[in-house]
């Protein structure tokens, strides 16, 4: 099968391990950023959302406009627009892009950060609403007659879009999380599933959960799964451990300053959200698992999204990429903490090797498929 990569489109130039040096919106940075994941074999880029930050979709529409063949994955949280808005806009972002739009629904892990623009549901309505908000921006994508809807979170009469997507029959929905809740709404509704990096084996379970959960909903597929992970590389295994504890030493010394910690939560508080406690959990039962990952990074954060590192050099990281890939992950995540040298060296690097290797297993497979089928024949 193909494998794709999601790289970050970051509106600064800030991360866990360095302050920005400009506003919240640099839009020369934006586009830089987004054309080094172009020209350096990124298949598409992650446009985030937080409850301060600048307005993802905006800033989608602004760089579809100008690349050429980056796909966008629009982050959006069904609480911040009613879904006949925010179908329209997704429609017309696609438009923008000439089809080349996914949007990622975000239910929210944490009440405090829900609450900061007026989302006091629980976690579990908040579930019930999301799979509604989904159902709803389908319908709306593929609709052209007047429908009503009376649902438990959504109730609208007579509505239509005049504005449809590129792509037919619609764009696709990605999802995410790590609880049980997650895993019904996601494997009910989403294309792709979205999962943060952990141990092969913790990643396994958590594949067979979301297959699970899409039988369990009466589906025939199941979604595609993306795993994400924070690439810390350098030409020799010497260089790049060195690299990684200077890395993970630079994000607790912005943490002990109250700088490196999102400010979506507490920088002292213990997640909420099931995915991150697994990052702790799994941070503390140890440093390092299978060929490459490395949890300091995810301690250092306290579990803040992604952050469990690959180690290595191109060679090992690809490797443990490929790894993932053999489980059943056909979309790899990654971002480094200096997001544009990062972008380019990994584009250059590392995904060149996954791609070659990918391609030689699709047909190592292809022509066992066809011997097989030649012996059933013969």
């Amino acid at each position: 099968m193909p494998v794709e990569f999601l790289g970050i489109a970051a509106t600064n130039n800030g991360s866990e391990a360095t302050p920005r040096s400009g506003a919240a919106f640099d839009k020369e940075y934006t586009l830089r950023l987004a054309r080094a994941h172009e020209d350096h074999g990124w298949d598409r880029v992650l446009f985030a959302y937080g409850s301060g930050s600048p307005d993802p979709a905006p800033a989608a529409a602004y760089v579809a406009s100008r690349v050429d063949r980056l796909q966008i994955l629009l982050a959006h949280r069904p609480n911040v627009s009613y879904p006949t808005f925010a179908a329209k806009t997704f429609a017309t972002l696609d438009q923008i892009s000439e089809g080349r739009l996914t949007v990622h629904f975000i239910t929210g892990g944490d009440d405090r950060e829900q609450g900061r623009e007026g989302d006091t549901l629980t976690k579990d309505e908040r579930y019930a609403r999301t799979r509604e908000y989904i159902r709803i921006v389908k319908k709306i994508w593929t609709t052209h007659e007047p429908f009503d809807h009376e649902g438990e979170h959504y109730r609208f009469h007579d509505f239509v879009s005049d504005v449809f997507p590129v792509q037919q029959p619609r764009p696709g929905v990605s999802f995410g999380g790590s609880s049980p809740a997650a895993y019904a709404a996601g494997g009910a509704e989403a294309d792709i599933y979205c999962l943060w990096g952990e141990p092969l084996v913790k990643t396994a379970e958590q594949i067979e959960a979301v297959k699970a959960a899409a039988r369990a909903a009466g589906r025939a597929d199941t979604p595609r799964i993306q795993v994400a992970f924070r690439p810390i590389i350098a030409p020799t295994e010497e260089l790049a451990w060195e690299k990684a504890h200077r890395t993970v030493g630079a994000i607790k010394e912005r943490r002990a300053r109250g700088e490196a910690v999102s400010k979506r939560r507490d920088a002292h508080a213990r997640p909420q959200n099931t995915g991150s406690q697994r990052l702790i959990a799994i941070a503390e039962a140890g440093e390092r698992y299978d060929r490459a990952l490395w949890t300091p990074t995810a301690a250092a954060t306290g579990g803040a999204g992604n952050s469990n590192a690959l180690v290595g050099t191109p060679e090992t990281v690809a490797q443990a990429l490929l790894d993932y890939y053999d489980l059943g992950v056909d979309i790899l995540s990654a971002r480094g903490y200096d997001l544009l040298d990062d972008a380019i060296d990994f584009g250059r690097y590392v995904i060149p090797l996954v791609r070659e290797e990918v391609a030689k297993r699709d047909a190592e497979r292809a022509a066992r498929g066809a011997q097989a089928l030649a012996a059933v024949n013969g």
